[in-house]
């Protein structure tokens, strides 16, 4: 029996600098329906990907004294790179730079000009280039700026072609009023009235007065507008008009667009409008969110008061990361961001609330029982309650995945998790265990208790895909145990189950010590951009940051110090650990196995091959119980840690001087 498709989608993201944790909330959120869909046995197709072209990129590739190619691939290394931190499970990641995307864009201008919908003309008004979007005059905010981003805007005048509108504004109004397309509702009132309703104006769809872009196949000069570019990715990808791929009859129309809500005025008017017009049927449901605000702010580079989410995640784990911001954004809605919200939701519902669940649950049938409960059992009324809480879960999870509302899913599974805490205190598992008549009632309520963490694990694993392995292990759950078909039936683990005691789930914080380092990480960030752009307004180069040294040594010290050549010849990651890596090395000498904190800025199959500095003469330890015989070289930059590669042509073993 064939699965059903299921298409989801991020907006492709516009590599103008390196990402941050205000870019993180869309794609895991997709990556976390995509993931749930899947266990549901859908054939799912989930699409992210990178928008490369427009004015801005050539201007910083010019700042670079690079090519805007170059430019964008050093960004777009950096996304992909966040991305498989974050654990992302895309199938298929696009850039409008790729070959099959620019034909099928320029056979997609062509066409919309064959019917009749673009015409050629003359722009004259007001441009704003970091959100490459046209604007009129009343569309301004009060001070004359950009509606969006709220930066200067430009007189721009140039030869350009438009796209005639008008044809499409009746219906976009009717699917924007009379359907489900767009949710929440609030936006689509919001989008008629400030666009619709004052009357629906012909679209910009090419520029002159810059290079970087797709040209248009019948009149140099014109490059066509990016936004026409990037949202035809939706369907360049599945294969529309070339020969790449060959997926758009099965997934097309897409089921879920998620986007944030400063680009929903172009996925919710000009998309629909340019699907209607080559007589391509509508996406299903376009979902909007809010922004991840900082001081009522949204994040931006330029202010100063973005989060590197490599350095949160090498604080607290990619999953800890991925649930706060999930758990935090209500559809439709802000999430504003701070060091106390973040770091009081991990204590509060990962280490007090499920880490502790899972512990103490653990810890009662090892401590009881040796680790294998017994098959005596002894009910009581209270369970049945429990249970039909517990096993009432799935359903309600369905309902908010099916409405894009994960903030609601999450909120459900945590009011179970909060009712097995409670199960704890009304059964009082430690007095059941001072007596050996009762341990057939103990028996019960522990087996009930596992059960519980079975169900919630199942359903948060799309959500935290890396800790809920860990959680299986320890609750001796199999991978038939912890199906979605299993997730709302009771009973499924053996009767006899045996746990595994294992490491602490998430740690809990200190609040106050922790608040005060990730402060000062902010503060740095945001005196660095005041600096940049001071220096700017100046028309000077931005300060370099100030480098501070250790206290000196002497040449002697330095000599006591032994860096070898070593080359990677085998790596993976170290088991429940999100931050190291286990690395074989040539070293010259017979080989050595050397550990190292870097899993978070390279995928193990980036480092195989390579050559690196190797500290030979380092006393051996263990990390997280795996011996590391050494320690590679490796420098902090602007952009993370980046390990310090050798010329492939210096043989291994040489000694570094």
């Amino acid at each position: 029996m064939s699965k059903k498709p299921f298409y989801i989608t991020t907006p492709i993201y516009y590599p103008s600098g390196n990402p941050h944790i205000g870019h993180c909330y869309t794609t895991v959120a997709c990556d976390s329906i995509a993931r749930y869909r899947r266990m549901q046995g859908y054939d799912v197709m989930f699409l992210t990907g990178t928008d490369e072209h427009g004015l801005k990129i050539e201007q910083k590739a010019a700042e670079a004294g690079i090519t805007p190619k170059e430019y964008v691939d050093g960004i777009v290394a950096q996304f992909q790179k966040l991305w498989k931190y974050m654990n992302i499970s895309y199938d298929r990641y696009i850039r409008t730079t790729d070959d099959y995307h620019v034909e099928s864009v320029q056979k997609i201008f062509k066409a919309l000009y064959d019917k009749g919908y673009i015409y050629k003309g003359e722009y004259s008004g007001k441009y704003c280039t970091p959100c490459e979007s046209f604007w009129t005059d009343s569309q301004l905010d009060e001070n004359g700026c950009c509606p969006e981003c709220h930066r200067p805007v430009t007189f721009a005048k140039e030869e350009a072609y438009f796209m005639k509108m008008a044809p499409f504004a009746d219906r976009i109004e009717k699917l924007l009023t009379e359907t489900d397309y767009l949710q929440p509702k609030t936006r689509a009132t919001e989008l008629v009235n400030n666009f619709i309703k004052p009357g629906l104006e012909d679209l910009c769809v090419s520029r002159t007065t810059f290079k970087w872009g797709i040209p248009v196949t019948f009149d140099e000069g014109h490059v066509v507008y990016v936004w026409i570019d990037a949202l035809s990715n939706y369907i360049t990808a599945l294969g529309y008009l070339n020969s790449a791929y060959n997926d758009f009859d099965k997934f097309w129309p897409a089921d879920v667009h998620m986007v944030a809500k400063d680009i929903m005025r172009f996925h919710a008017i000009i998309w629909p409008a340019m699907l209607m017009a080559l007589d391509i049927p509508l996406p299903k449901h376009l979902a909007i969110h809010g922004w991840i605000t900082m001081n009522g702010e949204k994040m931006s580079k330029s202010l100063g008061n973005v989060v590197d989410p490599f350095v949160l995640g090498e604080r607290y784990g990619c999953d800890a990361i991925r649930y706060h911001i999930l758990r935090e954004m209500a559809l439709g809605a802000d999430s504003s961001f701070s060091n106390e919200i973040m770091i009081n939701r991990i204590n509060s519902d990962l280490a007090n609330g499920f880490g502790n669940l899972v512990s103490r649950t653990v810890a009662m049938a090892d401590k009881y029982f040796g680790g294998t409960l017994p098959e005596d059992r002894l009910e009581a009324d209270i369970d049945k309650d429990f249970i039909s809480v517990v096993t009432a879960l799935r359903d309600s999870v369905d309902k908010s995945i099916d409405e894009t509302k994960i903030k609601s899913a999450l909120e459900d599974i945590f009011k179970v998790v909060d009712r097995a805490n409670k199960y704890i205190d009304e059964t009082e598992p430690w007095k059941l265990g001072k007596n050996e008549a009762d341990s057939p009632r103990l028996a019960s309520v522990l087996y009930n208790l596992l059960e519980a963490i079975r169900i919630v694990s199942t359903l948060l694993s799309p959500f935290m895909p890396s800790t809920m392995p860990q959680v299986w292990e320890q609750i001796g759950a199999s991978a038939e145990d912890t199906t979605y078909e299993n997730a709302d039936k009771f009973g499924v683990l053996p009767m006899n189950v045996t746990v595994h005691k294992g490491a602490i789930l998430f740690p809990r914080i200190d609040v106050d010590k922790e608040i005060e380092e990730l402060n000062a990480i902010i503060k740095k960030n945001m005196d660095a951009a005041q600096a940049k752009l001071s220096a700017e307004e100046k028309g000077e180069s931005a300060p370099a940051e100030p480098i501070t040294l250790a206290p000196e040594i002497t040449i002697d010290d330095f000599a006591k110090v032994e860096i070898r050549v070593a080359k990677v010849t085998a790596c993976e990651k170290v088991k429940k650990s999100d931050k190291l890596l286990c690395l074989q090395l040539d070293d010259g000498m017979g080989g050595r196995q050397v550990v190292s904190g870097i899993a978070q800025y390279y995928a193990p199959e980036d480092l195989i091959g390579k050559k690196i500095q190797l500290i030979a003469n380092l006393k051996p330890v263990k990390l997280r119980g795996v011996d590391s015989n050494g320690m590679i070289c490796a420098a902090d930059t602007p952009d993370g840690v980046k390990v310090i590669f050798v010329d492939d042509s210096i043989p291994v073993g040489s000694k570094i001087r």
